[in-house]
């Protein structure tokens, strides 16, 4: 009996221990944790309450109005407008970003260029990628304004007949602002696809040689394959990243002229520090989180599946 109770004693203090042990790294976790959930997720509850009130911090007492709000945004056509500027800005942008990214880092990658003219091209090609948003904003403002450099130019050269409203034109303004986000990101793919291509082996482009394959080929069941986890990864954070979109456009055209370049992110500011509708910019506020999340959630299936 004794000898069966010193058995039981022991095997739970083996169990504790291990449970113990298990929870060691929580606990070096455990001041990371706490600051992100009074930084993050202490905030986002907040504005998810916020977002189910009627009008808060304009009013003393405000009431619950449960998923109201979000009935009437999602109804309002001026977010229905700002939603669809959105995905124009952000497709757009991620995938020229893509584009040029990948092109660039090719050419920066290949021999037939010698070393020095390479990191010329290279120094170039980073440069939008040194200035902060604020700076590309007004860079382009002037040089996108009627009497700017890009207008002189264009009738110097006959290409048209008369200055252009770039960041005024209702035809126009939107993507001239996809434009200039398009100009600022690129680097940030050109530089990550660069470092993918050189981690590529030459013996397997010697092998698709030897065995007949063209360049074109070579590109198409080497390279895209090789780097395709990279290319996911950044087409993701990417979309996340620009969706998010601020200082751009609001330094450029801020959400016009009537309305054409109003993207989410503008919209939600005019409606908290404009019309002071905290509730309902809560609520905006809360789509975009959940769009991003929904994101998030394919960028964190595709880092699981190349990690296995």
């Amino acid at each position: 009996m004794l000898a069966d109770n010193y058995i039981s004693t022991r095997s739970k203090n083996r169990t504790w221990r291990r449970a113990a042990k298990g929870f060691i790294p929580f606990a070096y976790l455990s001041p990371t944790i706490l600051l992100l959930a009074v930084l993050s997720l202490l905030p986002i509850a907040m504005v998810f309450n916020y977002s189910l009130m009627n009008n808060v911090i304009m009013e003393k007492n405000p009431t619950f109005v449960g998923m109201a709000n979000y009935v009437k945004l999602i109804s309002d056509r001026v977010f229905q407008q700002a939603i669809l500027n959105t995905l124009y800005f952000t497709v757009m942008s991620v995938v020229f970003h893509l584009i040029l990214g990948l092109t660039f880092a090719m050419l920066l990658n290949t021999k037939i260029i010698s070393p020095g003219i390479r990191g010329l091209f290279r120094v170039v090609y980073v440069l939008p990628w040194v200035f902060t948003a604020t700076i590309i904003a007004v860079l382009w403002r002037l040089m996108l304004n009627p009497n700017g450099i890009i207008n002189y130019l264009l009738v110097w050269s006959d290409l048209v007949s008369g200055k252009i409203e770039w960041l005024s034109s209702k035809q126009v303004a939107l993507h001239a602002v996809t434009f200039i986000n398009i100009w600022a990101g690129y680097p940030f793919y050109m530089v990550s696809l660069l470092a993918g291509l050189q981690g590529i082996p030459d013996q397997l482009y010697e092998a698709g040689t030897i065995d007949g394959a063209n360049k074109r080929q070579l590109f198409r069941y080497i390279t895209l394959p090789q780097l395709k986890p990279i290319i996911l990864s950044l087409a993701m954070l990417d979309f996340i990243w620009t969706m998010h979109q601020f200082t751009l456009i609001w330094m450029t055209t801020g959400g016009g002229p009537l309305r054409v370049t109003e993207m989410l992110s503008t919209f939600t500011y005019k409606l908290a520090f404009s019309s002071y509708k905290f509730s309902m910019a809560s609520t905006s506020a809360f789509i975009i989180l959940a769009l991003s999340m929904f994101v998030a959630l394919f960028y964190v299936r595709n880092q699981r599946a190349s990690d296995e």
